[in-house]
């Protein structure tokens, strides 16, 4: 019944819409979603360039072929996605003030994940995650943690900046 009184009225006068990466101000934000993706990025290329020539592919392998591609692609749009909320939700004056690379560093970002899935290129998928690591490095720096680099436990067993959380 309320749920119905509720529509009649913003039938009439409509409420404003509010949205968030989660439509609520959780303040929950981290940027391994981004470099979990850039990694997947990266593999998805390590497995691609491992795979024969197009025209000398059976139909398992090209049918293959295609769900990389498609996976690359998908997280090419995840980088850009959690990147963008972080910078659009999180990032705010103090931030900027800190870290005036902000805005180069996410637009570089955001034309390198383009660039990644427009091609097949180990090393502009590697200079993603370069900056997508310097991206999660001023978030957690941001923040006030210390953050420190380790090799990632799967393939393609890259480096990864992580927050140095204290026990």
């Amino acid at each position: 019944m309320l749920a119905k009184i509720l529509n009649q009225i913003d039938s009439r006068a409509p409420f404003a819409t509010v949205a968030a990466h989660c439509d609520i101000p959780c303040k929950i934000y981290d940027p391994i979603t981004a470099q979990l993706a850039v990694l997947t990025m990266i593999r998805m290329v390590d497995l691609l360039e491992e795979m024969p020539e197009f025209d000398k592919m059976s139909c398992n392998q090209q049918a293959q072929f295609v769900r990389l591609i498609a996976e690359k692609e998908s997280h090419g749009h995840k980088v850009k996605d959690e990147v963008r909320v972080i910078w659009g939700d999180y990032i705010k004056q103090p931030q900027l003030d800190s870290y005036p690379e902000l805005h180069q560093l996410v637009h570089s970002i955001m034309l390198l994940a383009s660039k990644a899935k427009q091609h097949i290129d180990r090393e502009v998928t590697l200079a993603l995650l370069d900056k997508v690591n310097r991206f999660a490095e001023i978030f957690w720096l941001s923040k006030g943690i210390a953050v420190y680099v380790a090799t990632s436990p799967y393939p393609p067993a890259e480096k990864l900046v992580y927050p140095k959380l204290g026990a």
